[in-house]
């Protein structure tokens, strides 16, 4: 009876090393990235511009900032654009500071004038206007470009189709693998999303300031995506 007894439980002792065993092992998995690129044509545009002036006093150019700058704001709503897609950036007022040489032949810098400016950004929702409205402004005093860039308008709607794209080429990617290793691909256990990239692009505009005429090219956007999978895979015939 006690030899019975010390095999039973070196049996139950060796299925439950063998469980955990099992569980130690961990199940097989692998991961894959998925990745989905798409371009797409802009259907907006901003326009960071401004107004600059220099003056002896400071209350001076700050006056004829604000002039300049009304007379552009004015501009801009004559050719369409709403309130909503005009938005004051900066105002600032700096004074200059000139080097002159003393009777002693020292170097003394005092303040001989002041610069103000006047920086507003500018939403474009109809790019056939772009040209144009630019040309508007520069006749309107704007004499200080700082960018525009191009976007789109629901960008969310671009990212959704992506990142769907980005699953679809994992499972792909996946499929191929398990092929190669003689293996049988098991369910998704997890999706880890690494975002993407993609929008508003920006150029540069002090080319632009140099012709009347403003001919701009759009262009597309490029977005992109990545998901990381994590599936599970299985020996072929085997539970």
């Amino acid at each position: 009876m006690k030899t019975k007894a010390i095999l039973a439980s070196l049996m139950i002792w060796t299925c439950s090393t063998g469980a955990v065993l099992a569980e130690a092992a961990g199940p097989r998995q692998i991961v894959v990235t998925g990745e989905a690129r798409t371009e797409v044509a802009p259907d907006r545009a901003t326009i960071t511009l401004g107004v600059t002036a220099e003056a002896e006093e400071a209350a001076i150019a700050m006056r004829q900032v604000s002039e300049d700058m009304t007379a552009v704001i004015a501009g801009l709503r004559e050719a369409g654009i709403s309130a909503e897609d005009m938005q004051t950036q900066s105002i600032s007022i700096d004074p200059v500071w000139s080097a002159r040489r003393t009777s002693d032949g020292r170097e003394q810098r005092e303040i001989t004038g002041f610069v103000a400016s006047n920086t507003l950004a500018v939403r474009v929702r109809e790019l056939d206007n772009l040209g144009p409205i630019l040309d508007r402004v520069l006749a309107a005093g704007a004499n200080n470009f700082r960018g525009l860039s191009f976007g789109v308008a629901d960008s969310a709607a671009v990212i959704d189709q992506i990142r769907g794209d980005a699953v679809r080429d994992a499972i792909r990617k996946a499929r191929q693998l398990a092929e190669a290793a003689e293996m049988e691909l098991g369910p998704v256990r997890s999706i880890t999303e690494h975002g993407g990239s993609g929008g508003p692009r920006p150029m540069k505009m002090m080319e632009m300031a140099r012709s009347s005429s403003m001919p701009v090219e759009a262009g597309s956007l490029g977005f992109e995506h990545s998901v990381s999978v994590v599936f599970d895979l299985r020996v072929p015939g085997l539970e």
